[in-house]
């Protein structure tokens, strides 16, 4: 459960401006569209279980998450961590789209550059079913509906293909290239308006560029939309990727991504319009990017990103994703989640059951509440900074002895592999009988270097002690996913331990 901050409902219900970035969360590879009076949002997980999480909002600037389209990544054990790891692999740019005809809801991605996936539910909500299954690899791919209800998919890099679909949506029946750029393109998003069809694709990571043909065949002609263009967001890359969409009004915008690690990829929008040769055209502020633009429609809140989750009901929040499929035979969500050990290991890049969080930019700070008395010898528990370099708050169980630990150096090298498992930089033993700790993690992760992570711990949920020195958060962007917030629980020695998570509660700003 999310409380919403009354003074942050009234700001908002209050703004005719709204500043940038519309959410500062890692949605990188989005796919956006409208039906009726409702916007959805689709975006990139890559190893995170479930993938692909589906967003909805009323105005294009206050956005909330509702499910996901992929419920389970079914595409081999390395996915549960089992014989190997997809760090970096599964979902990348997808697409996802309601189909009025029949009610139904398409979610298409390629899998590892292999095979096409087609999931589908009758509501956005879920349930998400595996439907079909295509041959052919609709890389960064974008889902069209045309007016006569033909189902179209664009995809590719440099090459641009279309490709033509089933009556039901779940079968191939042509693909056909339609346009070879000179220069290397991808991040297909396919539309239809007043008879033209345009395939945006972005030139990584400074430039966006339209096709427009009047026929999804083509011939297509290509115009540039943007180029290092000003970007809205300090210290961040270049607005690029991403889709358009129109609003109820008629009013046309275009949502990208800004490159902000070592927070990740998040949301950017600005106004559009239409050039008299049919092309679409940024509204800029001073020859850039707006900081901030009128809002598109009265703003309409949705549950605040920030507060306290306590895990209430049988099930977790839209909001979570894991790494890795989970084992669903080691932890459940009952007025708190349990976490069993699942795995020997002593390797958290390893572990299984690790549950993670998108950090709230540009700082935040997340605190967890464990009850800590099943715990076994060897096994540790706590709240870290997950990313290809990555450092930890847990409690350690040393042969009976809990103890707090402060651990970093935990490294990837560059095929995802673990380099490192990590040191103890700070740690203190707890008193005798300790059964509850709370553990927190503050990120500060404006773009650029240097930006740092602090840990504490607390016994009582008032007074925190900092543990350790401060951790340099790597910005590097070849992970490609930003650093979350990420839950534990593994064994060193043997199964049987288990910890409660009885809340995690995450804040803007600094402690």
């Amino acid at each position: 459960m999310r409380v919403l901050p009354t003074l942050w409902l009234a700001a908002t219900a209050l703004a005719t401006n709204f500043n940038q970035p519309v959410l500062w969360e890692d949605l990188a590879d989005l796919d956006i569209f409208r039906v009726n009076d409702t916007f959805y949002y689709s975006a990139s997980t890559m190893h995170y279980s479930p993938g692909a999480p589906i967003l909805h909002s009323y105005d294009l600037v206050n956005w909330e998450f509702i499910g996901h389209s992929v419920p389970n990544l079914d595409w081999g054990n390395i996915y549960n961590l089992d014989g190997g790891q997809a760090y970096v692999k599964g979902i990348w740019a997808s697409t996802l789209r309601y189909r009025k005809s029949n009610g139904m809801w398409y979610w298409i991605g390629c899998i590892q550059f292999s095979k096409t996936y087609v999931f589908t539910s009758p509501s956005a909500t879920g349930p998400w079913t595996q439907s079909g299954v295509i041959n052919t690899c609709y890389y960064d791919c974008s889902l069209l509906i045309d007016d006569d209800d033909t189902m179209y998919v664009a995809y590719g890099g440099t090459q641009i293909s279309v490709a033509q679909l089933s009556s039901d949506g779940l079968s191939q029946v042509k693909t056909q290239q339609v346009f070879s750029s000179s220069f290397s393109i991808e991040g297909s998003r396919f539309y239809k308006r007043n008879g033209q069809y345009y395939i945006l694709n972005d030139q990584p990571a400074n430039a966006e560029y339209v096709l427009k043909s009047s026929s999804p065949w083509g011939p297509y002609t290509q115009k540039q939309l943007l180029n290092n263009i000003a970007t809205p967001i300090s210290g961040g890359g270049i607005p690029h990727q991403g889709g358009i969409v129109d609003t109820p009004n008629g009013d046309w915008y275009y949502m990208a991504f800004v490159d902000s690690y070592p927070g990740g990829r998040v949301p950017v929008l600005a106004p559009i319009t239409w050039g008299s040769d049919g092309f679409p055209v940024i509204t800029t502020v001073n020859g850039g990017w707006g900081t901030s633009y009128p809002y598109p429609l009265t703003p309409h809140t949705l549950s605040s990103p920030t507060g306290k989750d306590t895990f209430q009901g049988t099930s977790l929040g839209s909001q979570w994703e894991w790494n890795h499929n989970p084992d669903p035979n080691y932890y459940s969500v009952n007025n708190g989640l349990t976490l069993k050990t699942a795995k020997v290991t002593n390797d958290l890049y390893a572990a299984r059951n690790t549950l993670t969080h998108r950090i709230l930019g540009p700082q935040s700070y997340a605190t967890i509440q464990l009850t800590i008395n099943n715990m076994k010898p060897g096994d540790r528990s706590g709240l870290a900074m997950l990313r290809d370099s990555s450092a930890y708050v847990a409690v350690i169980n040393n042969s009976g002895t809990l103890r707090v630990s402060m651990v970093q150096g935990l490294t990837m090298d560059s095929n995802w592999n673990t380099a490192s498992t990590g040191n103890e930089v700070a740690g203190v033993n707890l008193p005798s009988g300790t059964s509850t700790i709370w553990l927190r993690a503050s990120a500060d992760i404006h773009p650029g270097s240097g930006r740092t992570a602090v840990f504490y711990y607390s016994t009582d949920g008032t007074t925190f002690h900092s543990i350790g020195s401060s951790y340099v958060l790597n910005n590097a962007w070849n992970f490609f996913m930003g650093y979350r917030y990420a839950i534990f629980n593994y064994a060193t020695s043997s199964l049987g331990g288990s910890v409660v998570v009885n809340s995690f509660d995450m804040e803007s700003g600094s402690p």
